[in-house]
């Protein structure tokens, strides 16, 4: 339980830790929150030669709700997340994920953005992103650029971002009239994370589906959009058959992870459960 020796800077500007990762390329690691990347220095399952550590970096904190847009700064914490009365009164949905996100303490350190970046297929706020349809801002030596939330989860632990990049930002597009978003989960009971977590925003004209935007996490190599629910259900009545099918189009095409507590039937099965259930949550 004793990491490998490393170097450690505190970055105190954005532009430093970039410099540092670029310098550094093969070697360096961020730290944030640092909730998945110390239990892994003691374990050795990372042995990063240069330790930097961005917490401290003020631009890329805080939450700014706009006009047309919300932007929530990297390291801004779960905690934040909950207590944020201007941000719950858009998206109440942040404060019902971020209330079953592990416990107090790793709320109070851990970040939105350190999660991200991690993508760790069953952390809860990938799903809540993809179903918000936010893009991420990443800032890099080349300069910023933002990325979808769709195209940024590539595979188990890896995502968009380049070795000399960092996560700045997420910004969400403000909700159009009558949409309601909520998130569901089965948490693992050792670990609180996702089994399978499920995020979903419904807008509804009348009594027909206008929209839909569907995140999945906890079921595959890393979180994912449920196209095909949201393609099958707009235009349609939200009811109950309707919710149904378009669970079960995405729990039967989905390639789930299997381990010895969740095989990928019993996944698969969550996924057409808490989908069903999510979207029968906002019908009403």
């Amino acid at each position: 339980m004793i990491p490998a020796a490393f170097d450690y800077v505190r970055a105190s500007s954005l532009a430093q830790a970039i410099e540092l990762l670029r310098d550094n390329p093969d070697g360096a690691k961020l730290l944030a929150g640092g909730h998945t990347l110390l239990p892994a220095l003691k374990l050795r399952l990372a042995s990063p030669e240069l330790l930097i550590d961005i917490g401290g970096i003020s631009e890329i904190k805080g939450i700014e709700v706009g006009e047309t847009h919300v932007k929530i700064g990297a390291l801004t914490t779960h905690a934040e997340l909950l207590a944020s009365e201007p941000l719950n009164q858009i998206f109440p949905v942040f404060r019902e994920a971020a209330n079953v996100l592990a416990d107090p303490q790793v709320r109070n350190r851990g970040t939105i953005g350190g999660s991200l970046a991690n993508a760790d297929p069953a952390a809860d706020w990938p799903a809540v992103v993809l179903a918000l349809r936010a893009e991420i801002e990443i800032a890099g030596a080349a300069g910023r650029r933002t990325v979808p939330a769709e195209d940024f989860f590539v595979d188990i632990f890896t995502t968009a971002l380049e070795p000399d990049e960092v996560l700045a930002a997420i910004r969400i597009p403000r909700p159009k009239p009558g949409t309601r978003y909520t998130y569901r989960k089965i948490r693992h009971p050792a670990s609180g994370f996702a089994v399978v977590g499920v995020a979903a925003g419904v807008q509804m004209q009348g009594d027909i589906v206008a929209d839909v935007s569907i995140g999945i996490t906890g079921a595959a190599n890393h979180a994912f959009v449920g196209r095909a629910a949201s393609d099958f259900l707009i235009g349609k009545a939200l009811s109950q058959d309707n919710i149904g099918e378009a669970a079960k189009m995405v729990g039967d095409i989905t390639e789930c992870l299997s381990d010895r507590y969740a095989p990928a039937e019993y996944r698969a099965d969550l996924i057409r459960i808490e989908l069903g259930r999510a979207l029968l949550a906002l019908s009403s």
